[in-house]
């Protein structure tokens, strides 16, 4: 090499990633493919179909519900194609469905069920657990205009999430319908767009606020800790009352909730409409054997209701957990959806009902992480290489280990024994196999269960006595090792 060629470069540029795109090592792929596989062998098991389409959209194909219209592109990432059309990642999985059926048109037999797993991009301003690049995986009806089309999407998702591993009292999906939200604007004379939304805003805010701080915000308005103040929306203290009283019609079951919400929705037209939408859910809901404290109808439920037609869900997380700083956390929402039955009218001017739920991975697998439910991800069983000039014999001993379907791999590299073995522990090996001259010679090979030596090494007090005992080590012969190290594995496992 020349010496123009073996100079150090100049002008590095400086290692960073954009913001919102999070880097992710293998413990937090694995758990989040096993999500995936568990969450969409439910959907199978209800009788859905798979479908994937392309990260890439038509702009306009996209529909008017933007992530961000404050942001470039009104909140998703676009680029101009070489035919000068603009072209945008799709935010969610649900715009490319509707873009999907229009296009199949009666070629696609209805009801069309689907489901389908991947990516998503959103332009909005990174924070704490918000990503602009996260996994969502969702499941949609198209083309079935009863309730039960809803009903069987909330009882899917509840198993879905028990599938993952949730046990009752952690989770719950909260169902709500728009038409009775309706009602009860109707029934107050909220009359005004802005009047609405601002009812709506402070009903969203019923957990954080409690009844009270709600109760100021459907008044004059409210301030909070900080001295900043929220005009409220002007309701006098009858109306306030009424509001009250439907947003806090939630009972232990779902029957005594609808006995509240029939006192509470008044006699509007959309009122009763929205009643009995939830009634026939929750008939629906019994029928396919939801458990009370696994979907629970939720008048307070308000958000995406810009978006949808009819009945609203959230999936819910109520386990509580405990931060670095000592603070206790709720991790809240984690997946939601609801009838959407205009979303495919914009492509064919024709009015296609639709109901889908959509989980979002990324953020679940992230739940689970801070609650530590991932588990241990088992690395490779390490075979040291203590021969550097010839290290035949661990690349023959890796290779056995791999033909037997055990994840295996021969350390690669010039350190001594001891780096050999913290490397082993960096990478969760479960067991390192040894093998010396003394081994080679006798035919065996000397294997160590890291986890079980951890264990044991606990209990010796002395040097001396670690040395004598080896703890998790034994010798077997060569011929021995893959039964050996299975069992090693297996009971780790």
């Amino acid at each position: 090499m020349s010496d123009k060629e073996s100079k150090p470069l100049t002008g590095k540029q400086l290692a960073r990633k954009p913001r919102g795109f999070p880097d992710k090592r293998e413990a937090l792929i694995h758990s989040q493919a096993k999500l995936v596989e568990t969450i969409t062998g439910v959907y199978r098991k209800w009788g859905f179909e798979a479908l994937e389409t392309g990260a890439f959209e038509y702009a306009d194909a996209l529909g008017k519900f933007l992530p961000d219209d404050d942001r470039p592109n009104a909140g998703v990432f676009s680029l101009q194609d070489d035919d000068e059309q603009w072209i945008s990642l799709r935010y969610d999985l649900t715009a490319p469905l509707a873009r999907f059926v229009a296009e199949a048109g009666q070629s696609l037999g209805k009801p069309f069920r689907r489901y389908a797993a991947g990516p998503v991009w959103r332009n909005e301003k990174p924070g704490p657990g918000r990503f602009r690049e996260f996994w969502q995986c969702d499941a949609d009806t198209v083309g079935a205009p009863g309730f039960h089309a809803d009903a069987e999407m909330i009882a899917m998702g509840a198993e879905a999430l028990r599938a993952v591993g949730m046990q009752t009292g952690e989770f719950v999906l909260r169902v709500n319908t728009r038409r009775l939200l309706n009602g009860v604007l109707d029934g107050v004379g909220a009359s005004s767009a802005e009047t609405r939304l601002a009812i709506l805003r402070a009903l969203d805010k019923l957990d954080r606020l409690g009844a009270s701080g709600v109760a100021d915000l459907l008044g004059k308005g409210r301030m909070d800790e900080s001295g900043d103040f929220t005009k409220g929306a002007g309701l006098d203290a009858d109306k306030v009352k009424a509001v009250l009283a439907f947003a806090e019609a939630g009972a232990a079951t779902r029957a005594e909730t609808l006995a509240n919400l029939s006192k509470a929705t008044g006699s509007t037209e959309e009122g009763k409409a929205g009643l009995a939408e939830l009634e026939a859910i929750a008939l629906a809901l019994d029928a396919l054997g939801a458990p009370e404290g696994d979907v629970a109808i939720d008048p307070s439920v308000v958000r995406g209701l810009e978006y949808y037609t009819g009945p609203v869900y959230e999936a819910e997380l109520l386990r509580e957990v405990t931060g670095d700083d000592g603070k206790t956390y709720r991790i809240g929402s984690i997946g939601g959806g609801g009838r959407y039955d205009d979303l495919v009218a914009r492509f064919t001017g024709e009015t296609v009902p639709a109901t889908g739920f959509s989980i979002g991975i990324s953020r679940l697998a992230s739940a689970l992480q801070i609650m530590g439910e991932t588990g241990k991800l088992d690395g490779p069983v390490v075979v040291l290489n203590l021969d550097k000039e010839n290290p035949s014999t661990a690349l023959s001993i890796a290779t056995d280990l791999r033909r037997a379907g055990i994840r295996a791999e021969a350390y690669m590299g010039a350190s001594g024994m001891r780096p050999q073995m913290k490397y082993a522990d960096r990478r969760n090996a479960p067991a390192v196999v040894i093998v010396g001259e003394d081994e080679i010679a006798k035919g065996t090979v000397t294997i160590k269960d890291l986890e079980m030596g951890a264990l044991k090494a606990k209990a010796i007090q002395s040097n001396e006595e670690y040395r004598e005992a080896r703890p998790g080590q034994m010798e077997v012969a060569r011929s021995e090792m893959v039964a050996a190290i299975r069992a090693i594995v297996e009971a780790q496992a």
